[in-house]
């Protein structure tokens, strides 16, 4: 910072509200934002903050990322993924039973490059699920420094956030999309710039090119803004600061003096529609994809109120109390706060109406499933963000005194009591998150360990593997019996003579079928078909909660 000569610093300075008021007047927006947020922390201690956080969701997401066995989801996607890039190169939506198509495409260049591997299919969500951490740091304009950075290792560290950025589904990328809309229309309105219409546009048309919920998480953002903007009218206007007002005279306005709004508005709506159709068609090449693509709303809204995946009402706070308990107390008690302090942050109450009325939507809803917390963790994140920081004081003004007045007395001992209970927060999440997503991965005991495959199932996929070395080839023939066999078709997706029927055939030829894989149930008719050609391998190999394999292989080749 320049420095004065020491007859001039002698001169009166002005006070601190005066000082306010003459950068906000003379445009200094960086200053003006610092002193109206209370952001006491420089730019260099933001950026290495930032940085060491974005660093942490890295290693957490991408380490070991071949671990645990793929889900059965995992393998239904992982099976798409593998037609598209092989001949003859086919995907067509179907919305009777699987999601969109944005995972399949947005992948595919990757392992065009780089070949089919659990690491690089999985390492997709990953990038998203730090992506989406990146998004929240983006709000510290809206929230603050000190807000942005919790919200942000929050989510770093999340259990839920790692558990399922690890995952080739399609829930973190839905959630980056989501977010992505929210973050474009701040930008939006802040600036005025047309190229955020257009980011929000895409985002919203890429979210519903990501899964058939979009629109429960449309909906829920345009309720959440006029929960907003209600509560802030019906509180007389009172803002946290000057910013929001400023912005709009910087940003709507000018966009609304530019004239441009028509042509803004058509390009965004000619936008979404052709990335709408871009994936739906399959590139172009499946027009009836699109039509399909209005019918999974139907099919989805018969299939969240029927018994599949149904559970009481409150589950997501049980599982959000069991696993992401720091988010949830911390986004609850900042909700609370939101509403009630006397300088009221619009987009923060926003963020808490987002998050709460996704969370009721959610658990209104029979279907039931812990991937689907992501869409409220992140607001809520951002909420108990929000909560450290005021609670701290503000990071720098005195909350409820006057602006500029400087902290009260004991307000330092106060901020970092505060601190350390958002260090011990963050601490407590990722000691969670390190036990789920890398020593109980497939405990059922974990919430977010949902029907996952047992690690035993590689001891099966190793057996089979070695019985094709002893047998000098790569590719055994198998035969699966088994009517569960998701995700094996992922590993035996090299082999050509893999046959996956799905049900108990009435014969088998050794000549072709070197491996014979059941369910523990069908054993007795296994038994009488395999004769004495085949020989049962080891004991049971659990392949998900429930179901359990056995393992027959051709006599004269079993344990050479």
């Amino acid at each position: 910072m320049a420095t004065a000569s020491t007859k001039r610093a002698r001169k009166k300075r002005p006070t601190a509200g005066v000082t306010v008021a003459r950068k906000i007047s003379a445009g200094d927006a960086s200053d003006a934002r610092r002193v109206a947020v209370g952001e006491e922390i420089s730019e260099r201690a933001w950026l290495i903050a930032s940085i060491i956080i974005l660093m942490l969701a890295t290693a957490l997401r991408v380490y070991a990322l071949e671990l645990k066995p793929l889900h059965h989801d995992e393998g239904v996607n992982g099976f798409f993924l593998t037609n598209l890039l092989r001949p003859p190169h086919h995907y067509s939506y179907d919305p009777a039973n699987y999601h969109g198509p944005t995972l399949y495409y947005l992948t595919l260049p990757l392992v065009a490059f780089t070949g089919l591997s659990t690491f690089v299919i999985r390492f997709v969500p990953a990038l998203f699920g730090v992506g989406t951490v990146w998004l929240v740091l983006a709000l510290r304009r809206r929230v603050g420094a000190l807000a942005a950075l919790t919200a942000a290792a929050l989510i770093a560290v999340s259990p839920a956030c790692v558990f399922y950025s690890r995952y080739f589904i399609h829930e973190m990328s839905f959630v980056f999309f989501t977010l992505g809309i929210v973050v474009a229309a701040l930008r939006f309105y802040e600036t005025g710039a047309a190229k955020y219409v257009y980011l929000a546009s895409a985002s919203a048309a890429m979210l519903f090119a990501t899964k058939e919920t979009a629109f429960i998480s449309v909906v829920t953002l345009g309720l959440a803004w006029l929960v907003a903007f209600v509560w802030v009218k019906m509180a007389g206007g009172v803002r946290a600061d000057g910013r929001e007002r400023n912005s709009e005279a910087v940003g709507l306005t000018k966009f609304r003096a530019s004239g441009q709004a028509p042509f803004v508005v058509a390009i965004s709506v000619v936008l979404f529609v052709f990335i709408w159709i871009l994936f739906y068609s399959s590139f172009f090449t499946n027009w009836k994809g699109v039509l399909d693509s209005f019918k999974a709303f139907d099919i989805w809204k018969e299939t969240g109120m029927s018994e599949f995946h149904r559970k009481p009402l409150y589950t997501y706070v049980k599982w959000l109390l069991q696993e992401d308990a720091p988010i949830f107390v911390l986004g609850s008690f900042g909700a609370v706060w939101a509403l009630f302090e006397s300088r009221k942050n619009r987009f923060v109450i926003f963020a808490a109406a987002w998050g709460c009325g996704l969370l009721a939507a959610y658990s209104l809803i029979s279907y039931k499933t812990p991937w689907l917390v992501l869409n409220f963790v992140v607001p809520l994140s951002i909420v108990g963000g929000y909560a450290v920081q005021q609670a701290a004081g503000g990071w720098a003004s005195a909350q409820g005194g006057r602006r500029g007045a400087g902290p009260r007395r004991g307000a330092g001992p106060r901020r970092w009591a505060v601190l350390a209970v958002a260090a011990v927060a963050v601490g407590v999440s990722l000691y969670q998150s390190v036990v789920i997503n890398f020593r109980e991965y497939d405990n059922d005991q974990y919430p977010y360990v949902y029907s996952q495959t047992y690690r035993q199932v590689f001891d099966l996929i190793k057996e089979v593997e070695l019985l094709g070395a002893r047998a000098g080839t790569k590719e055994p023939g198998i035969g699966m019996a088994s009517p569960d066999y998701w995700p094996l078709p992922w590993y035996f997706r090299d082999d050509s003579h893999a046959g996956f029927e799905g049900r108990l055939s009435s014969y088998y030829d050794p000549n072709s079928t070197s491996v014979i894989i059941g369910r523990e149930d069908q054993l007795p008719q296994l038994q009488r078909v395999a004769g004495d050609a085949y020989v049962r391998v080891g004991g049971l190999y659990p392949l998900r909660p429930g179901v359990n394999l056995v393992l027959f292989e051709r006599a004269d080749l079993a344990g050479k």
